[in-house]
């Protein structure tokens, strides 16, 4: 009898040591399920292409050519749009896209915005850039020029007038540069930032005046 006692004693022994190493297990399989949880990222920004009918396959960290393209055009128009006085808005431009500018191209804006006041070239006038139909989007107007850095080459129509009456009129292709510049989500959710001009702008045809 006492054999059989022990023996019973080893084996629910035995079995409470397996239930200790289950327990053990899972509490280390929780343990890095919580760290993986707790060292995610809280947000991923996935860049797609505007066009994905013939299916694209990319990393997540991944920028495309195309977003890069949209990104300098629209942040480019925005910071060349003066509605009613450059005078006044050039500088408001400028500072309302600031997460969108690097800080030495902030500067440079800065610079030049000072001196055409000076020579009272912006007073009372407006500016504004639009797209020329057949100069859109094309995988050469996007080039790399180093790990997170691109040029891009802009053609626009730009357009000044003063009380009204166009006085500026022409058609330009300008090369910038564009950099990752992921520094803040809440108000730069593309993470790209225009870093200033790769060449001088260069005109496409005769300008226009009247």
């Amino acid at each position: 009898m006492a054999f059989g006692y022990h023996k019973a004693m080893d084996i629910q022994l035995s079995h409470i040591n397996t239930l200790r190493g289950v327990i053990v297990a899972q509490l280390l399989v929780i343990g890095a399920l919580w760290y993986g949880w707790e060292t995610a990222p809280q947000d991923l920004t996935v860049h797609l292409p505007p066009d994905i009918r013939a299916g694209s396959s990319f990393k997540a960290s991944e920028v495309p050519p195309e977003s890069v393209y949209a990104f300098s055009q629209y942040i480019f128009q925005q910071l060349n749009r003066w509605e009613v006085d450059g005078q006044k808005e050039a500088g408001q431009r400028i500072y309302a896209l600031a997460p969108y500018l690097t800080p030495q191209f902030r500067e440079q804006l800065k610079a030049e915005m000072d001196l055409k006041g000076r020579r009272g070239e912006m007073a009372g006038r407006t500016r504004g850039v639009t797209g020329i139909p057949g100069h859109e989007y094309s995988p050469e107007r996007v080039r790399i020029v180093g790990p997170g850095a691109w040029e891009v080459r802009l053609d626009l129509e730009l357009m000044e007038t003063v009380d009204g009456v166009v006085v500026k009129r022409t058609q330009a292709a300008y090369p910038l540069r564009v950099v990752r510049y992921d520094v803040d989500r809440e108000r730069n959710p593309w993470g790209l930032a225009l870093d200033g001009y790769s060449g001088g702008p260069y005109r496409l045809e005769k300008e226009k005046t009247k």
